[in-house]
């Protein structure tokens, strides 16, 4: 459980974590449409050299970086043999009965796990380690405002947004904690059978709920106490302004989206 990073705020000195929280948020928007358009190996090229900037502007460790990808190896394992087994293409590359992998498959694995971690490493970078949970929240705000006047409730909707990325660590850290106390009791979580080690889970499970139903009702009663009546008539500690290096980082944002495009359709290898 600590090597899960996801939700977690990174604090270091960085041209990412000066900048405003609108700014990464629409520059995280723009870079998750670049991604879907890289279908080339010029398109997939550029797009990891994004993500290496994205890394090396933040000053975060690449092991901290990387922590954020381990959650979902499962996924990836899972998404990479349905890609090689299940893709038909031209170039046969192995038979055996009724298996049959093709190269289209093999591109198409490799593609998409590419995808999925720079995917996942730059909405981390971009939303996560480098944004305190405030200003999440005041950014999302903001940016969804103008659907207030649609009778949205944007203020609600940005509150459980931050209420949920502020308490997946401390759940982590309840998880942790729970399985250290029954390992000490004698349970055993990682031999045995699938079905033994779900069934070792339950111990796990009810304190981890009960905790959270508890945290969650101790959450509101401080809210309540502190006359919280949500977003209408509100001021702000903090009001956020746009500055120029934010204005200039949007639009290289939308320059790259705009690259990987044409890569797209000037790129050599095999297209997706």
């Amino acid at each position: 459980m600590k090597n899960i990073t996801l939700g977690q705020y990174y604090p270091a000195d960085s041209y990412l974590h000066r900048a405003d929280p609108r700014a990464k948020l629409i520059m995280a928007f723009v870079f998750i449409i670049s991604i879907f358009f890289c279908k080339s190996l010029l398109g997939f090229s550029a797009m990891l050299l994004s993500v290496f900037f994205l890394i090396l502007i933040s000053k975060i460790p690449m092991g901290t970086i990387f922590k954020s990808v381990r959650p979902i190896l499962f996924i990836l394992g899972f998404t990479m043999i349905i890609n090689i087994f299940l893709t038909k293409g031209e170039a046969l590359l192995f038979e055996w009965r009724f298996i049959r992998i093709y190269v289209e498959g093999i591109y198409n694995a490799v593609f998409m796990m590419i995808r999925i971690s720079s995917l996942v490493i730059a909405t981390s970078i971009l939303i996560t380690y480098t944004t305190t949970p405030i200003a999440l929240t005041d950014a999302l705000e903001s940016l969804l405002k103008p659907l207030a006047k649609i009778k949205v409730p944007v203020h609600d909707f940005a509150m459980m947004m931050t209420i949920a990325l502020r308490f997946i660590p401390t759940l982590m850290d309840e998880t942790e904690k729970i399985m250290a106390a029954q390992k000490a009791r004698g349970a055993d979580f990682s031999n045995g059978s699938l079905i033994k080690r779900v069934k070792a889970l339950v111990p796990i499970l009810v304190p981890l709920f009960a905790s959270s139903f508890r945290r969650a009702d101790e959450l509101a009663t401080a809210m309540e106490c502190r006359c919280y009546r949500g977003g209408e008539g509100r001021t702000k500690l903090r009001v956020l302004k746009y500055r120029y290096s934010d204005i200039i980082g949007i639009f290289v944002a939308l320059i790259c989206c705009a690259l990987f495009i044409l890569a797209n359709y000037a790129g050599i290898g095999y297209v997706m």
